[in-house]
């Protein structure tokens, strides 16, 4: 079993006339990698569970389009790192996704809080999902930020669970304005469970 990269460094990242050559294979072999890693939770939520790989695409890909060189690299590499799971918790970043500015506005002023009512349930076990605390993700106001993001934290006994081929594992909210919740397919389940090692 090998061991997951949790921290993305200096090291890893191509340089970008490197990276600009292998950019579109690279896009494709992220899309079919998020692709069991994208769940959708109710009319207007997509759970993305981030791995190291989604992460080392993301700062690549800002740095090939904003060529901030090694002063960016460290902005990104604060913001991005604490994205990647760290052994024993899974790790999303959330949207809340609505065309119409008006429509959202509307929305995610009823939606304050959402951050603290994020959970995961399976084998009997409920998991409290924890905001990243990079900043608050509701303002003074009561509106929510449309994107998120949250870690789940899981004990030894949990990761095990968790790890069971065809464990029902369901991923939502309980939030007063946002009670959705959606079962996770066992090919997702299969791919975040390589998070736990």
């Amino acid at each position: 079993m090998t061991t997951r990269k949790t921290e993305i460094t200096k090291a890893d990242i191509l340089p970008i006339a490197d990276y600009a050559k292998r950019r579109a294979e690279m896009r494709k072999a992220i899309v079919a990698l998020k692709k069991q890693r994208r769940v959708e939770v109710g009319p207007v939520a997509t759970f993305y569970f981030e791995c190291y790989e989604t992460m080392l695409q993301q700062i690549q890909e800002m740095l090939y389009i904003e060529k901030g060189g090694d002063a960016q690299l460290a902005d990104e590499l604060r913001a991005y790192n604490p994205l990647i799971p760290k052994g024993r918790e899974l790790v999303a970043t959330v949207m809340f996704e609505i065309d119409d500015p008006v429509r959202r506005a509307n929305f995610l002023g009823r939606l304050g809080g959402v951050e603290h009512t994020a959970f995961l349930k399976f084998a009997g076990e409920t998991v409290k999902g924890v905001p990243e605390e990079d900043q608050d993700r509701t303002n003074e106001q009561g509106k929510a930020s449309s994107v998120q993001f949250i870690h789940f934290p899981l004990n030894d006994a949990q990761a095990a669970a968790f790890k069971q081929a065809g464990q029902q594992v369901i991923v939502g909210f309980d939030h007063p304005s946002y009670a959705h919740m959606a079962v996770i397919a066992e090919e997702s389940r299969a791919a975040l469970a390589k998070d736990l090692d």
